[in-house]
């Protein structure tokens, strides 16, 4: 057999357009299978349930106790239940939002004034609490639950919300790693940069603008400032390339080294906890219900893939990955895109290091470990050639889910964190094979 009939099915347009989209997709299914388990509802829709059943067996005279955690889903809970019971006339005696002893202590108050308790509204949690026994006209036998229900975990809402919020940061930082890869470059010190954008920015902030007091016109200095630094740095990277000819490879190394020893000195090896409520809206605020990290995520993938799509400045990064010398014969300004490319890389970077800190609520010169391997990953994965020349934008953030998905995925299944490690290297290793064969498949 040719080795074009060998590996040519790999350049298929519809394989190459859509591939990544099947291997995500199945991936989800293959997790969503793994992971099937018993669920128990909670929050509001649960209270309700449980009133209902409540209501049905005891009727609209029922002396009810709710209890529940001092959690938000637990408030929730017992809310919509004294809701939905004092709605249809029951009597709530009491409502809960605490540990088994003030359960304890609510009955205790409840049969001291000569009250009944006809059924006690209660999650899969604290209907497990042995409180109840020790109460003979009370007992485990009047505590109601709602219904559980069968559903993989890794579709849970929140679980799918928690993988679109951690893959963000890695996400941001692959659309420049992308552009740097289509040159044919590579960019060895995102993850540095992540740390230094979070020491510098969190530094100033407490410096300056008087810590978790500043206001919010110094919250946006300290957030433009580390994502300048990181620019910076970028310019940095370029210039040393594009000027003197060096390797982006030893050029982005020197760097990672340099930015990550800047990090800790400037951060005297500690964290940075002195920053204002305001700083933390950027990574752990929702907006219409979802993270605001993952609306950012989506805001720049989309003017992204309008940049490397629709516009010039696109094309010249494509051609100048495909052919730099037939490029600049073309009237193609290689250096000035190459310098462009590693600024919006260290910029990109720079802004990942800004929603991880207010994700974490402080700066950190330890934030950004081995971030580059997973930027990498991600756009390898997502079809981009590490020879430089092919790629697409939308394709690094199907590859940086596929990597979410796969930790993910292996969390939940409970893998050992080595063995995990033995697995996205395997994916990596995979995705660069699977682009060398599609190459040779390519020219035969």
């Amino acid at each position: 057999m040719s080795e074009q009939h060998k590996t040519g099915w790999l350049a298929n347009p519809f394989i190459r357009d859509y591939g990544m989209v099947f291997v995500l997709l199945l991936l989800g299914l293959l997790f969503s299978a793994l992971t099937i388990r018993e669920q128990h509802p909670t929050g509001g829709d649960a209270g309700r349930q449980v009133a209902d059943f409540i209501l049905d067996q005891h009727g609209e005279s029922a002396a009810v106790l709710i209890v529940g955690r001092p959690t938000a889903e637990d408030r929730e809970f017992t809310t919509a239940a004294a809701e939905r019971l004092e709605e249809k006339g029951a009597t709530v005696l009491a409502t809960v939002n605490g540990s088994a002893v003030d359960a304890r202590k609510a009955i205790e108050a409840i049969l001291a004034d000569g009250g009944t308790i006809d059924a006690i509204a209660a999650n899969d949690v604290t209907a497990k609490w042995t409180v109840y026994d020790r109460f003979e006209s009370v007992g485990a036998e009047k505590t109601l639950t709602p219904s559980p229900y069968t559903w993989p975990d890794f579709l849970k809402v929140t679980n799918l919300l928690g993988v679109a919020n951690q893959t963000a940061i890695y996400a941001i930082i692959a659309i420049g790693m992308t552009m740097v890869i289509i040159t044919a470059g590579i960019d060895l010190s995102v993850g540095s940069l992540v740390a230094l954008a979070s020491v510098s920015s969190a530094i100033l902030i407490r410096d300056l603008g008087g810590g978790s007091d500043a206001a919010i016109g110094m919250v946006l200095v300290g957030v433009l400032a580390g994502i300048v630094v990181c620019g910076l740095a970028g310019v940095f990277n370029g210039l040393m390339v594009t000027a003197f000819g060096i390797p982006p490879f030893i050029v982005t190394l020197g760097m990672m080294m340099m930015a990550s020893g800047l990090s800790f000195r400037l951060a005297e090896g500690r964290s940075i906890p002195e920053l204002p409520t305001a700083f933390f809206w950027l990574g752990r605020g929702q907006t219409l219900g979802i993270p605001n990290p993952v609306l950012l995520m989506i805001v720049l993938y989309i003017i992204a893939h309008i940049v490397m799509s629709q516009m010039v400045f696109g094309r010249y990064v494509y051609a100048i990955g495909g052919n730099e010398e037939a490029a600049r014969l073309s009237g193609v300004p290689v250096k000035r895109v190459l310098l462009a490319v590693y600024t919006i890389c260290g910029a990109l970077a720079g802004l990942g290091g800004i929603v991880l800190t207010s994700q974490l609520s402080a700066g950190d010169p330890k934030f950004g470990l081995m971030y580059e391997l997973e930027v990498i990953a991600a756009v390898v994965v997502g079809g981009t050639s590490l020879m430089g020349g092919q790629g697409k934008i939308l394709g690094t953030l199907i590859g940086a889910f596929i990597i979410a998905v796969i930790k993910n995925g292996m969390n939940l299944t409970d893998v050992d964190p080595f063995n995990q490690k033995i697995v996205l290297g395997a994916v990596l290793t995979g995705a660069v094979l699977l682009d060398t064969l599609k190459r040779r498949g390519g020219r035969s």
